[in-house]
């Protein structure tokens, strides 16, 4: 029983979640088109809401721990559910994702994120797609913000192992700036797939700064060592059983 009720209201906190997106985009719509900065005040509107009402409506409060960073920096952040989008976004000042490309032509919500300068690549193919990252990145050099990518190029869920992809390197070796890895545990609450979200706490840390100037196979080994290890501790902090390699 007790299950049946969390799943129906789960069902009614995504229901909610979906409709004010377009409800906000719209609202935001006529400003954004004047300005970037009104994009980024509807997204950021957006995540707080989905932040507010998954408190009350699920019993799933959010966390941020450590110091989001508000400079020019590349943000390289464990995935595993559309909350961690969320839980980044609303804290950041003027963040750009890299993402894939099919979001572009998702309605409304294409125009906001190629408006507040995403990167759109194709994950199908690595070497095209990492050209596609360093030339969105250098078209979008006067904007300035902090660019997200996700190492592992898509969701994972809670406890599972995929590798780590070159194109993080590229870009922090292009870019010639420091490193903010991130971890987190919603995974264990949203889940990448289905409707139940379970209540709890779940955490995004921003974890300290990797400096720029780091040879690339460096900078891989010690970025998923520091994400993976903080993640895992953070997974288990929610009652997760985070099996061992």
């Amino acid at each position: 029983m007790r299950y049946a009720i969390q799943w129906l209201r789960s069902l009614a906190f995504n229901f909610q979640m979906y409709l004010a997106m377009p409800v906000l985009a719209l609202y935001f719509t006529i400003p954004a088109i004047f300005s970037r900065d009104w994009a980024f005040r509807g997204i950021h509107t957006y995540c707080h809401w989905v932040r507010w009402t998954a408190g009350w409506m699920v019993g799933l409060k959010t966390e941020i721990r450590g110091t989001p960073p508000t400079d020019e920096v590349l943000i390289a952040s464990k995935h595993q559910s559309f909350l961690d989008i969320i839980m980044i976004f609303s804290v950041l000042p003027r963040p750009k994702f890299i993402m894939k490309k099919e979001l572009k032509w998702a309605p409304i919500m294409g125009w906001y994120v190629l408006r507040i300068g995403c990167v759109p690549v194709d994950r199908g193919k690595r070497a095209q797609a990492i050209q596609q990252m360093m030339d969105g990145v250098k078209n979008g050099v006067q904007e300035p913000g902090q660019l997200v990518i996700y190492p592992q190029g898509t969701r994972v869920a809670a406890g599972a192992k995929l590798p780590y992809k070159v194109g993080t390197s590229v870009l922090y070796t292009q870019l010639q700036q420091d490193c903010v890895p991130a971890a987190t545990n919603v995974g264990v609450f949203w889940p990448r797939h289905g409707v139940y979200r379970k209540p709890g706490t779940a955490v995004v840390e921003f974890l300290p700064r990797i400096k720029a100037g780091l040879p690339q196979k460096e900078f891989m080994a010690k970025l998923e060592d520091e994400v993976e290890t903080a993640s895992n501790r953070l997974m288990a902090e929610a009652g997760f059983e985070v099996k061992p390699d």
